[in-house]
């Protein structure tokens, strides 16, 4: 009797267990490309039109305090030619001299000029790009996820990451499963007739340089 009961108990339990498991719904897993919404999204195609824009204002910025800095190296140059002057007198050439190595240290404060400038402005566009992207992604996920759940999805994995191994996190997808371009269409439907600028017509250069323009000969940069 008491086998008996334990045996019903066990295909109780069983029953049980079949019974809840058929009354899960089978998993639906959707992927999307993140990577590809962040460069499709109108706001990015905005942000980097304006960082291109100030990377072309610095970049002139630049160019304006290279030219300030050439302009003391030749007076510096023609100080040294008239304290090299086999005509001029002592005096004259002390004070030539004298005033040659203050200019020199025109340039040397200018030479530390340029690079702050040019440091300064890297970091803040970096900074700039580095927080618009982590707020893009943040609004985009939150997006992709809404779409994901009136489509039913108990999954939604992003096809664009990579593993620590450097390979594609999603070897294959079906494409039937891929959200990509519903959720692109959903993230740009608000976008403004006047959002698209011009970008410029050729790509400025940028302060990327790691040390100024300024140059002398025999003068060491700081």
């Amino acid at each position: 009797m008491k086998k008996t009961i334990q045996t019903l108990f066990a295909l109780s339990a069983v029953c049980a267990t079949a019974l809840f498991a058929s009354a899960q719904p089978a998993p639906k897993i959707l992927v999307v490309d993140l990577a590809k919404l962040f460069d499709g999204h109108y706001k990015t195609e905005e942000q980097s039109a304006k960082l291109r824009s100030d990377e072309q204002k610095a970049q002139e910025e630049l160019d304006r305090l290279n030219k300030e800095g050439n302009s003391l190296v030749e007076k510096y140059k023609e100080l040294a030619e008239q304290a090299n002057s086999p005509v001029a007198t002592a005096e004259a050439k002390a004070k030539t001299t004298a005033d040659g190595q203050k200019i020199l240290e025109d340039i040397r404060n200018k030479q530390k000029e340029v690079q702050s400038f040019q440091q300064q402005t890297r970091n803040s566009l970096q900074q700039r790009m580095k927080t618009f992207h982590d707020l893009m992604l943040e609004e985009i996920g939150k997006v992709a996820m809404d779409v994901a759940k009136r489509k039913g999805a108990t999954f939604l994995l992003d096809k664009s990451g990579q593993t620590l191994n450097g390979v594609a996190g999603i070897v294959y997808s079906d494409p039937d499963y891929d959200i990509t371009a519903e959720v692109l269409k959903e993230i740009n439907k608000d976008r403004p007739a006047s959002s698209a600028l011009p970008a410029p017509s050729a790509a400025p250069a940028g302060p990327a340089s790691d040390s100024p323009n300024i140059t002398l000969p025999g003068v060491k940069k700081p």
